[in-house]
């Protein structure tokens, strides 16, 4: 089966948030919102930092249309905190960071790599009803474009406010959508 148009599944995660205490997250505190899974390998690491600060760029924005972002992997919310605290990029960041040390999300998302038991660099967009709608898995050293996610957010949503209709190739907000019909078979 296929992960786009799976439902996520019953989870509970112990996160660290800037300004915040610890705190545990479930499936539940995402029941009727958007939400972004950002996984990524490991803490202290390379690329990991470039892409959680240039998504951090975005959080505002996500925010601002009804989505909350929770950033996962497989070290453990003490691992997050530390890093928080001793890295200039990490520790300007407003969203959650997950630790998923037992694995539980990264294998329910099917990310975990078997044998060194880090999480791949992997993004999932979940919509209100729990069901994932994008998916984007790169390779260790190809960091994920936060501009990029935040345009396909706006498309998921503009489809499921809108039905009978989707957005073409680098849609942007605001730009013609089509409405899949017979009369438009063979004059695209």
């Amino acid at each position: 089966m296929g992960i786009i148009g799976s439902t996520i599944q019953p989870f509970t995660a112990t996160a660290f948030q800037k300004g915040k205490d610890f705190f545990d997250v479930s499936e539940k505190d995402i029941e009727g919102k958007w939400a972004v899974f950002f996984f990524y390998p490991a803490d202290f690491t390379f690329v990991c930092p470039t892409e959680l600060e240039d998504l951090g760029e975005k959080y505002a924005t996500l925010q601002s249309i009804g989505v909350e972002v929770f950033a996962v992997s497989t070290d453990t919310h003490f691992s997050h905190k530390a890093w928080h605290d001793t890295s200039e990029k990490i520790g300007k960041l407003e969203y959650a960071f997950l630790g998923d040390q037992n694995h539980v999300l990264a294998k329910q998302f099917g990310v975990l790599r078997e044998g060194s038991g880090l999480a791949d660099r992997a993004t999932f967009v979940v919509d209100p009803d729990g069901v994932i709608q994008i998916m984007e898995i790169t390779c260790e050293g190809v960091g994920r474009n936060a501009t990029e996610l935040t345009r396909k957010i706006k498309a998921a949503q503009y489809v499921r406010n809108n039905p009978g209709q989707v957005c073409p190739a680098a849609w942007e907000e605001g730009s013609e959508t089509l409405a899949p019909s017979l009369d438009l078979v063979g004059k695209l």
